[in-house]
């Protein structure tokens, strides 16, 4: 990997929700990559967030992708109306219902980025026949539900194996929960290439010296990464 494809992507679950607007147009000027939105319905996930509405009323303050995660079940009668909201990138979860393939083929038709995600109990080995469908990986690092959570670090041998399996392909390899300046750097050696950050962008006074700050920390770990295996 060369260090300028890492990409972050802060989770506007940890924003001000009485400006999100404002709010999203704050990191787009602070240089995020995507703007992450994290959608749950508090039965695949013990929390309630937002929906096609409020992912319609941010689009007009942001170019950069919308990077959707929905954590939903079932997921696929929600896909058109995220997709018509202006999500760019529509991320479902292996666990979330039993034709994941045939989910991710929707979100290919509706002309997106389709995605799939991993909770920390779930084996990668549930990628093997989805790797030609897919442009994004997102691994959970936390259990999904809630910010602020402490990184897992069993999920690095994930991440590893993960990028392995995906080898040439053109498949984002994001990484979401308990993302900072020191766990950026492990999961960015490990092999992904979007960070997925809530806490660690909106709780500083300055969003722009915060996503420098991680984006130095990814840069850092993969110069030590390439030094290493060379």
């Amino acid at each position: 990997m060369d260090s300028t494809v890492v990409k972050i992507a802060p989770s506007i679950l940890s924003a001000d929700f009485a400006r999100l607007g404002e709010e999203v147009r704050a990191i787009d000027r602070a240089g995020c990559d995507y703007v992450h939105v994290d959608v749950m319905d508090g039965h695949f996930v013990p929390n309630l967030t937002i929906g096609p509405g409020v992912v319609a009323a941010i689009r007009p303050y942001t170019d950069k992708p919308l990077d959707v995660h929905l954590m939903i079940a079932p997921a696929d009668p929600y896909l058109e109306a995220f997709a018509a909201a202006g999500g760019d990138i529509l991320t479902v979860h292996v666990e979330a219902g039993p034709h994941v393939h045939r989910s991710l083929q929707k979100i290919k038709s509706l002309g997106k980025r389709a995605g799939v995600s991993l909770n920390p109990g779930t084996p990668e080995s549930t990628l093997l026949h989805l790797l030609d469908t897919v442009d994004l990986i997102l691994v959970m690092t936390v259990n999904p539900g809630f910010g602020g959570q402490s990184f897992i670090t069993s999920q690095l041998q994930k991440i590893r194996r993960i990028r392995e399996m995906i080898g040439s392909r053109a498949i984002d390899l994001e990484v979401d929960g308990g993302i900072n300046n020191e766990t950026a750097g492990e999961v960015i050696a490990a092999g992904a290439d979007v960070l997925v950050a809530g806490n660690a962008v909106f709780t500083g006074p300055d969003y722009g010296e915060t996503i420098a700050g991680l984006r130095a920390a990814a840069t850092s770990a993969q110069v030590r990464s390439r030094a290493y295996t060379a």
